[in-house]
């Protein structure tokens, strides 16, 4: 049988002091939404259902770009988990899998927990945790037949507030089951809410099986307030460095590199320090990364080397031995096979062919105030230095610039363009007007005494 993800994103997360919804607040560079998504991701579920209410449409379009496939539903009024998940029942019209609930300011549940939630045999499964300080945590009541029932801290007597098997608030149970119970929630609570979680002591009622599998308790990290974002993103990036050192990868000063959700780097890979990846980063096995960089939906293959002081924005496109140096920037770009960009540089919407020399300076102008125009450079060419290239232009193979050239007409194969004014020498002038210049000084000092 098939599973399915409920992934709860309406509330508005008012101790985030925040216009934008909770589930959008960035965690290494991607929403925390998309952390629950990527981790259900790897049951491969049939159907994936975000629950929206607070900033639904922008929750909508966040999904989208995490988990195409998934149905966005409205909770219009939030009136508890219970009460969520109900909104999404019809979306699982005619599924007969396991349904788990997850939620969308939760980002630290692993893949491997979720795989041991779809694959417990009891008609109702919670994630628990031993807590160091249990708080204000349900509180998960289990006896010799498994789990009892699950009492909110509102709810609890002392006796109860002494467990320290806390709720983490994901569940599991068969979808059939989750349609008859949910219905049958009631809010006679303290906080008048239709709580997901008493369908354990519902399930109970009818003689069905509940059990828990327990987690650590960093996985089950929910994130409510910007202090707690903040502790949130020093244990997310701890992680990822750690993973990265795991699989060979080289970090000169690791607690200066910042990562993404989706970065993704080979074995044998170098970073240094102080480089920060925004989304969509892939790095080959055996390139290097320099010092103070920042990059952004590029791929850089192997054997490159990058920085330091560069940035490679979206769509920049390294081949491999590419060269791309400091205080260079590259958008929406290819650099084919060998190509060196030393420094000082700026290749947007182009081009480059294989083993062509970029001089420093260089500019692609790229943009005339309303739209984006192509650079085109051949393969073996030599692009001098301070080479203004207005686009749409093309330089043709094994062509040369020379420095200072602003070039904008088209450079056949194996030509030399040179666009710049004619110099010319004024004998003398250079003295004469420094004389003047410093006479009118002296003038200026004396009128303003």
């Amino acid at each position: 049988m098939g599973n399915a993800l409920i992934v709860l994103a309406a509330g508005q997360g008012t101790r985030m002091n925040s216009d934008l919804p909770k589930v959008l607040h960035p965690l290494g560079a991607a929403p925390l939404l998309a952390h629950a998504l990527t981790a259900g991701a790897a049951l491969a579920p049939e159907r994936v259902i975000v629950v929206a209410g607070h900033g639904a449409e922008q929750v909508g379009k966040a999904a989208a770009v995490w988990a195409p496939e998934a149905e966005v539903v409205l909770q219009a009024e939030q009136l508890g988990t219970g009460h969520a998940v109900r909104q999404a029942l019809p979306a699982l019209e005619r599924f007969e899998g396991r349904v788990i609930v997850l939620y969308g300011d939760t980002p630290f549940i692993r893949p491997e927990t979720l795989e041991a939630l779809a694959e417990a045999t009891a008609d109702v499964v919670v994630l628990g945790f031993e807590a160091a300080e249990p708080g204000r945590y349900g509180r998960l009541v289990t006896g010799p037949a498994g789990l009892e029932r699950i009492v909110e801290f509102k709810d609890a007597t002392e006796a109860e507030r002494a467990i320290a098997l806390c709720n983490s608030g994901v569940i599991s149970a068969d979808a059939a089951t989750l349609a008859r119970l949910l219905p049958r929630l009631t809010n006679d609570n303290a906080a008048h809410e239709y709580y997901l979680t008493d369908i354990v002591a519902l399930a109970r009622a009818e003689g069905l099986s509940a059990k828990v599998v327990t987690c650590a308790e960093a996985e089950t990290l929910g994130i409510n307030t910007r202090a707690e974002l903040a502790r949130a993103e020093a244990l997310f990036q701890a992680r990822m460095r750690a993973e990265a050192l795991d699989n060979g990868v080289t970090l000169t000063a690791p607690e200066t590199v910042f990562f993404a959700l989706d970065t993704h780097i080979g074995r044998d890979a170098v970073i240094g320090p102080n480089v920060v990846f925004g989304p969509g980063v892939t790095i080959e096995s055996g390139a290097e990364v320099r010092a103070f960089c920042h990059l952004e939906g590029c791929h850089i293959s192997r054997g490159a080397t990058v920085g330091p002081f560069a940035r490679l924005r979206p769509g920049a496109e390294l081949a491999e031995d590419v060269h791309v140096g400091n205080f260079v920037e590259i958008k929406n770009a290819v650099l084919d096979e060998g190509v060196k960009v030393g420094h000082l540089t700026y290749l947007g919407d182009a081009h480059v062919g294989e083993h062509t020399n970029i001089g420093a300076g260089t500019v692609t102008c790229n943009y005339d105030g309303v739209m984006k125009h192509h650079t085109e450079i051949g393969a073996h060419a030599f692009i001098g230095s301070d080479t203004m290239l207005v686009a749409p232009v093309t330089v043709g193979a094994r062509a040369m610039t020379g420095s200072g050239s602003v070039i904008s007409e088209n450079v056949p194969d194996d030509a030399l363009a040179i666009g710049r004014a004619r110099q010319v020498n004024k004998p003398g002038l250079a003295v004469r007007l420094m004389e003047k210049l410093r006479a009118e000084k002296v003038r200026r000092q004396k009128e303003s005494k």
